[in-house]
């Protein structure tokens, strides 16, 4: 392999922005567009018996199940958050083996529960491609202290092999692109447009929340999905990019 083609979307657990419609259907004939060899979930849910009964086409199996479908046939879940209807977390889907994955607990303290999804993926001609989808907290001291612990998963990594990162880093404040780089990562949208993207909210994109990091590895032609449909599919605005190997 020379290349891969990754996504990242927030999906807002299957529904569009203010929660008004369940949009799941539409996102999964969206995302199966752009050919995708890795996608990055955040807030997708494991379950949720009471949407299950509310809404007529809510899936029989859990949500990044569905949004597989039979273009991935990989995928890992990384559950984060825990209540009486169910659950939500983090997802990979992948087109190559997950030979190994692990859901790494970031929650700081109180009720945001956090995690990293670290994934290690068999992909031809590579000796390991390590994937990691990441959702943050809402306060900056806690990302801060986050980001910490992903620099300590980072550090456990050969520096030779791949290593990908992305999700929603809820970074408004624009802090992590300065910690990550001291773990040798660097952001698709810094390098090659001087900026990180501005994503969220999808409507009318004004922070940047959503990046994709790589190391020992290239960014090629990293696009924000600004336009119809994805304005209307979940609240955060998907990035694609192509990561040489």
């Amino acid at each position: 392999m020379k290349s891969l083609r990754i996504m990242t979307i927030n999906v807002h657990k299957g529904f569009n922005v203010f929660n008004r419609r369940h949009i799941l259907p539409e996102l999964r004939d969206a995302v199966n567009t752009l050919s995708a060899d890795m996608v990055f979930l955040q807030e997708v849910h494991g379950e949720h018996k009471r949407h299950s009964r509310r809404f007529h086409d809510w899936p029989g199996v859990p949500q990044y199940e569905y949004l597989a479908d039979t273009m991935w046939p990989e995928f890992a879940y990384g559950r984060n958050a825990v209540y009486p209807d169910g659950d939500h977390g983090n997802a990979l889907l992948s087109r190559y083996p997950i030979v190994q994955y692990e859901n790494r607990d970031v929650t700081i303290h109180g009720t945001e529960r956090r995690g990293l999804l670290y994934c290690q993926l068999s992909v031809p001609g590579q000796p390991m491609v390590h994937a990691v989808c990441v959702h943050l907290g809402l306060r900056q001291k806690h990302r801060l202290q986050q980001l910490q612990l992903l620099c300590k998963l980072l550090d456990s990594i050969p520096d030779d092999e791949t290593v990908i990162v992305a999700g929603d880093f809820n970074d408004w404040r624009l802090k992590a692109d300065a910690v990550l780089a001291e773990c040798g990562l660097h952001e698709a949208f810094v390098h090659c447009h001087g900026r990180p993207a501005k994503t969220f909210p999808a409507h009318w994109p004004l922070l940047c929340l959503d990046r994709i990091y790589v190391r020992h590895a290239s960014c090629h032609n990293p696009r924000a999905l600004y336009r119809k449909p994805w304005s209307h599919l979940s609240d955060h605005v998907p990035l694609i990019a192509e990561i040489g190997l």
